[in-house]
């Protein structure tokens, strides 16, 4: 079983939206039972509360359901019971990197602006990757997608 922890700060609108969004995802490529996924905020600031309605409103539209959810806090032991710890973004990593013990079973992660925080790699995947540089160019230039587009005199 691999197990997937999403962390933001108060955990009723990002961490549950991904959590539901990465079980849906799992679950149409039938790994449903072979990973879990649960979602905790930094901050205290709703512990037990529902996802945000407006979260679970666009989760709806799509199809998932995050009534079920309900936030809790992070503690350090998620450390030892998850495999992965990803933060939703560089303050929660931050906090996440500072509560980790050094011989921790996961260590916490993030990705902003396509760059996986502790690695500095891209983190797009390569079929991505490609398929942006196959693109046909905004210009016609054949160029692909990276071509910036010409500025107007």
């Amino acid at each position: 079983m691999i197990r997937v922890l999403f962390v933001c700060t108060g955990n009723i609108c990002r961490s549950p939206t991904a959590e539901g969004v990465f079980r849906a995802l799992a679950d149409a490529e039938g790994l449903g039972e072979a990973i879990e996924a649960d979602s905790a905020g930094t901050h205290g600031y709703h512990v037990g509360d529902a996802p945000d309605t407006r979260a679970q409103a666009a989760a709806a539209r799509r199809g998932i359901d995050l009534s079920g959810q309900r936030s809790r806090l992070f503690g350090a032991g998620d450390f030892e019971i998850f495999d992965y710890v990803l933060a939703m973004d560089r303050m929660n990593y931050r906090i996440l990197e500072s509560s980790c013990p050094p011989r921790a079973r996961a260590r916490p992660a993030t990705t902003r602006r396509g760059r996986s925080e502790t690695t500095g790699r891209r983190s797009r995947p390569e079929s991505a990757r490609r398929a942006s540089a196959q693109a046909p160019s905004p210009r016609g230039d054949g160029q692909g997608s990276r071509a910036s587009p010409s500025k107007s005199p």
